[in-house]
C-alpha cells in the first residue's frame, strides 16, 4: 500500500490497536497526527517508531470527555499549525467500562456511547464538510469490534455501541460515497493490547479459553490490525465502501467450538 502524500488523524493512536494502525500507515508513507490522552512512555515509543519510517508525526493530547466542539477546535488548531491537509481519518478511540446489565447506570452507558459512537460521528461530519468544500477525496476508518456482532452477557453497553459503529459505517457510506468520501471499519477480535494484557497476563486459563474459541487458535498482538487499516485507506481499496472487515482469526465464522476430545465425558455432573 502507498499512502505517500496523505496525512492521517488517528484518535486513540498512541497505543494498542491505534498504535498498530499508526505504524502501518507510517510504513505506507502517511504523515500522522496522533491523538492520545497523555504523553507517556507508550505514546513516545509509538511516535518514535512511526518517525523511523521518515514521516511527520504530531501528537495531540486531549480528553475526549470534553464537549465535541472543544475537541474539534483543538484538532483544527493543530492541523493549521502543521500546514497539513488531513485526508485520512481513523476513528479508533474507544472505551470499555461496562457493568452487568442489571447494574448498568445511565452515566456509564452515556460515557460508552459518547466516546465509542458520538465522537467518531461528529469528527467524520467535521472533516467531511472540509473535504467537500475543498474537493478532497477523504477516507474514514472506524474501529468496530467482534463485540458488535457477537454478544457477551456482561458487556451490553459496549456490545451495543460497537454494533452502532458498524451500522453507522453503512449509513455514512450511503451519505458520503456520492461525495467521493469512503467510509469503512475494521473489527478486531481479541488482540493483545496494554488493556487486555492486564487480564491475559494474570490468567492463563483466559488465554487458553480464547484460543479454544478461535479457529486459528491465536490471541495475537494488535499489529495484525494495521495492514488491513492501511489497505482500506489506500487507493487499492477504491471500490470498498461501507464494509466492516473482521480481523478475528475466524471467531465470527464459528457457531461454537467443538468439544476437545480430552474433555469428552468429563463435563457431566
Amino acid at each position: 500500500m502507498n499512502l505517500t502524500g496523505r496525512s492521517a488523524l488517528i484518535t486513540g493512536g498512541t497505543q494498542g490497536v491505534g498504535a498498530a494502525i499508526a505504524l502501518s500507515l507510517a510504513k505506507a508513507g502517511a504523515n500522522l497526527v496522533l491523538h492520545g490522552l497523555k504523553e507517556d512512555d507508550l505514546a513516545l515509543a509509538t511516535i518514535q517508531q512511526c518517525q523511523a519510517y521518515g514521516v511527520r508525526v504530531t501528537p495531540i493530547y486531549c480528553d475526549f470527555w470534553q464537549p465535541i466542539e472543544s475537541i474539534l477546535t483543538a484538532i483544527g488548531e493543530r492541523s493549521t499549525d502543521m500546514d497539513l491537509e488531513l485526508s485520512l481519518l481513523v476513528n479508533n478511540a474507544g472505551v470499555f467500562i461496562d457493568k452487568p446489565f442489571l447494574e448498568m447506570d445511565e452515566s456509564t452507558f452515556d460515557r460508552t456511547f459518547d466516546l465509542n459512537v458520538k465522537v467518531g460521528y461528529f469528527l467524520t461530519q467535521f472533516f467531511s464538510k472540509l473535504w467537500i468544500k475543498r474537493q478532497v477525496a477523504g477516507r474514514v476508518l472506524f474501529t468496530a469490534s467482534i463485540n458488535g456482532l457477537l454478544a457477551e452477557s456482561d458487556h451490553t453497553a459496549y456490545d451495543a455501541s460497537k454494533a452502532a459503529v458498524s451500522s453507522m459505517v453503512r449509513s455514512l457510506c450511503v451519505a458520503l460515497a456520492p461525495r467521493g468520501i469512503r467510509v469503512n471499519a475494521i473489527a478486531p477480535g481479541l488482540v493483545r493490547t496494554p488493556l487486555t494484557d492486564q487480564v491475559l497476563n494474570q490468567d492463563e486459563d483466559a488465554i487458553r479459553w480464547m484460543q479454544l474459541h478461535t479457529p486459528n487458535g491465536r490471541v495475537p498482538e494488535a499489529s495484525v490490525c494495521g495492514p488491513m487499516a492501511a489497505f482500506l485507506l489506500s487507493d487499492d481499496a477504491e471500490h470498498i465502501h461501507g464494509q466492516t472487515i473482521y480481523i478475528d482469526g475466524g471467531i465470527s465464522a464459528w457457531q461454537q467450538p467443538d468439544l476437545p476430545a480430552k474433555l469428552r465425558g468429563h463435563l457431566s455432573a
